[in-house]
């Protein structure tokens, strides 16, 4: 996961897995139709009917200001 920011892109869920954030996705500029938790995309690309029960399911989308890079 390089040039990614943790915390930012992704974290760790409470069972350790890597759970890709808004920010991430919308670099990413396309729903992949994994129906990933923090997807912005409306789950486009996820068949129904698993698309509609994760549009109720789903979190708030939070979408945050990118931390500023450091110049070394």
């Amino acid at each position: 996961m390089s040039n990614l920011i943790e915390g930012f892109d992704w974290y760790l869920n409470n069972g350790g897995l890597v759970v890709f954030t808004s920010a991430y996705h919308l670099k990413r500029k396309i729903c992949c139709g994994s129906g990933c938790l923090h997807c912005p995309y409306e789950y486009e690309k996820v068949p129904e009917p698993v698309r509609s029960r994760l549009l109720k399911e789903r979190p708030p989308i939070i979408v945050m200001k990118a931390p500023e890079q450091k110049n070394n």
